[in-house]
């Protein structure tokens, strides 16, 4: 049984062969591209749950081409960086990359961290309600999408994630740690400048002014609240 379809990207041929190699040794049906250009191409063949992307490629770069995919696929993208900053963090988040992994890495970590990716991929919406009114915003379970001022909205996976976290556990103060936890995985805790990126992504959908949000609304020092009526 297969255990997800992965597109490694990168332009490195031997990467690109170990990884392969391991991914295959897991179940994982595997494909591989060279540039963000052949990855884009295969998306628009192919249906991928997660795609592993080098940051650092020639002619179109990581970020260029995860944007490129996000506006494309629901799939999962792991970003892999040769740089453990929080500035190459945050722009590989902001460009609608779900999680990241820093070269050198090793098998054993990237593999928990892709089943965790896709264990999360799919959280339980049966006892979920299908549509939920946010002030003037309308979020849509079944679409992954807000509506809000005749504009619609899609949901990245994680910040779908997110929001039916909060939703679940509407107006209550929830810890970043909980939040990292179990919306990427028992071995977070400390990475708040996913939580950062994420909210002010979701605030861009669904708050009237961003700046001054009235419902996704930060704990200081703790955690986010989702505030509703």
């Amino acid at each position: 049984m297969s255990a997800g379809r992965v597109l490694v990207v990168d332009d490195e041929p031997q990467i690109r062969r170990v990884l392969r190699m391991a991914l295959t040794d897991h179940s994982y049906e595997v494909e591989d591209a060279r540039s963000g250009e052949e990855a884009l191409e295969k998306v628009s063949q192919e249906k991928f749950d997660l795609i592993l992307l080098d940051m650092n490629m020639p002619g179109m770069g990581g970020i260029a081409t995860c944007r490129a995919l996000r506006q494309k696929i629901d799939a999962v993208i792991i970003m892999v960086t040769v740089r453990n900053t929080e500035v190459e963090k945050v722009a590989c988040l902001d460009a609608g990359a779900d999680d990241y992994v820093t070269k050198p890495f090793g098998m054993p970590e990237l593999l928990a961290r892709i089943r965790a990716a896709l264990r999360r991929a799919s959280p339980n919406l049966d006892s979920a309600p299908k549509l939920v009114q946010i002030g003037e915003a309308q979020l849509d379970f079944v679409a992954r999408a807000v509506r809000r001022d005749g504009v619609e909205y899609h949901l990245t996976p994680k910040e779908f994630d997110l929001m039916h976290y909060l939703l679940t556990h509407a107006n209550k103060a929830v810890s970043h740690r909980e939040l990292l936890q179990n919306i990427w995985g028992p071995d977070y805790g400390g990475e708040v400048e996913y939580l950062r990126v994420f909210i002010k992504q979701l605030r861009k959908k669904i708050e009237p002014e961003p700046a001054k949000p009235r419902y996704l609304l930060t704990e200081p020092w703790f955690g986010y609240r989702l505030q509703l009526e």
